[in-house]
């Protein structure tokens, strides 16, 4: 975008500041029909028929004249030409030189791109197949070891997709801290594990140290070959190969795959080792299933854009600091943990992609919980704290256990009644008239209703999440697929490990103190 283009945002935005907002009472006064208005749903096909997700924001201060004006804002922002750049593999990363081709891994994009991800994923399905028929020994266990984006969407889609059955027990171990290291071997046998090294350049201090435990691991439990064992996840192949990994074993990605958004190339190999291949290629299809929708849609009807605009209405029309996300489903827990890089790590930015410092707010801080548990803890903010915090409630019509219906339905119920609470309010002393029992209401909430959490519905959140992530940026004017944010802290620990730096005088003694001085 350029720095013209940037200024011609500036009377939109005043114009959106000076649109009048109404409460949430009297959105749904004037327009009984709201939630028609007010909400869409993404489907795709599956072997039960259709399946889809239903997203809902009339609990939010949307209204036509705001729409209006943020479909205004998305033209003047150039949303349709950086969508297109995006699909078609142009380099929209403008400060690394370098496409951002996520959706030619669910074959959406440049064909050059598609079909390099079809032939890596005809790869990666050959040793997923291969291993779950012992080809390479008796496999009961995988340590995947990564970190950022290489174990937050692997260690999500696990969790989600295995709570029934693994076919390979996986755990994804990302901290340096050595406990975590030390827990993944507490439960695994050495003689029926394998390791997974999941790092874009294979170069990853954190990743490459757990790594080189793990083979130390391995051959003091008796294992004869141990970096026989790994597996390299990796766009860096050469450099994997260098470090003893086979080549047969060395499942590479383009470079071009972002590392948050990486989970559907070979950086998704342990949920098909764990989930099995099937239920790899639902998540593919499911996502595709919001990529066209993205590609094929306008204005308010492209629902991630529509997201957007509510992203971009709270944080920078209503001041909100941050965005709640609640996922009423216990095989979501790890769902907000992985929206917080996604969101933050894309769009924690300062300057606009001409280098300009921004005017106003860019990511609103994610965060979040599981329901019910966080009803009886972060939820007396939300209902009667001093923030407006806007929230993000997801659930699935299908349930995910096999018990007592009783138990799904308390839990819908309680997702929907904290929504209908947050918007309508009131006060639960006798009289009507105790403060401390009185909640403001005018509170807003958007839900994402699934028709059932299934490998596809995952596919599908993801994506929309990706897509909503991507339209932020674009109202905003920045490049959300660089993060050199995240290289400063881990350049002063290199400095320090290097030694022979000073540091401010707080470092320098904390150094002394933990014997590192």
């Amino acid at each position: 975008m350029s720095n013209s283009s940037q200024k011609a945002l500036v009377p939109i935005w005043a114009k959106l500041t000076s649109t009048p907002q109404s409460s949430l009472e009297v959105l749904f006064d004037d327009d009984q029909a709201r939630f028609d208005a007010m909400s869409g749903r993404i489907e795709w096909a599956s072997e039960e028929g259709a399946n889809g997700i239903l997203f809902d924001w009339s609990k939010t201060h949307l209204d036509e004249a705001l729409l209006s004006g943020f479909e205004e804002l998305a033209d003047a922002a150039g949303f349709e030409e950086k969508r297109a750049a995006l699909l078609s593999g142009a380099a929209i990363n403008v400060t690394e030189g370098r496409a951002a081709q996520h959706t030619a891994q669910r074959g959406i994009g440049a064909e050059p791109a598609v079909e390099e991800a079809a032939a890596l994923h005809a790869r990666m399905g050959m040793l997923v197949e291969a291993i779950h028929a012992g080809a390479l020994g008796d496999i009961k266990h995988l340590i995947h070891i990564g970190i950022g984006g290489s174990a937050l969407g692997p260690a999500l889609a696990v969790d989600a997709l295995t709570r029934d059955l693994a076919l390979v027990d996986v755990h994804v171990v990302s901290n340096i801290d050595g406990v975590a290291l030390e827990a993944a071997f507490a439960a695994c046998d050495p003689q029926t594990t394998m390791v997974a090294v999941a790092s874009k350049t294979f170069t990853t201090i954190e990743t490459m140290t757990n790594a080189a435990s793990a083979l130390k691991w391995l051959g003091e439990g008796g294992v004869d070959d141990p970096v026989g064992r790994v597996v390299a996840l990796t766009a860096s192949p050469e450099k994997a190969v260098e470090w003893g990994v086979d080549e047969t074993r060395v499942l590479p990605f383009n470079e071009s795959v972002g590392g948050r958004y990486s989970i559907w190339s070979s950086i998704g190999f342990p949920v098909a080792i764990a989930a099995g291949w099937d239920e790899f290629t639902a998540m593919l299809a499911g996502a595709r299933a919001v990529d066209e929708h993205f590609r094929d849609n306008d204005g308010r009807a492209n629902l991630p854009l529509r997201a957007a605009f509510a992203d971009q209405f709270y944080s920078r029309l209503r001041g909100c600091q941050t965005r709640a996300v609640f996922a009423y489903d216990e095989r979501l827990s790890l769902f907000p943990d992985y929206l917080q890089q996604l969101e933050m790590e894309s769009n924690g930015k300062r300057v606009s992609v001409d280098g300009e410092e921004l005017d106003g707010p860019s990511a609103a801080i994610t965060w979040g919980g599981v329901g019910t548990d966080a009803q009886h803890a972060v939820f007396q903010l939300l209902h009667q704290g001093m923030h407006e915090v806007p929230v993000d409630f997801i659930a699935s019509i299908a349930p995910g256990d096999a018990l007592d219906p009783a138990h799904h339905n308390i839990l819908l119920t309680n997702c929907f009644a904290q929504g209908a609470a947050l918007m309508a309010g009131g006060n639960m002393s006798d009289s009507g008239d105790d403060p401390a029992r009185e909640f403001p209401g005018d509170r807003p909430s958007a839900t994402m209703l699934c028709d059932d959490l299934d490998a596809a519905t995952l596919g599908a959140l993801i994506a929309f999440h990706e897509h909503r992530t991507f339209a932020n940026a674009v109202l905003l004017g920045i490049n959300p697929f660089d993060q050199f944010g995240v290289e400063l802290g881990k350049k002063m620990a290199n400095d320090i490990d290097a030694g022979g730096q000073a540091f401010d005088p707080s470092t320098m003694a904390l150094l002394e103190k933990a014997g590192l001085g």
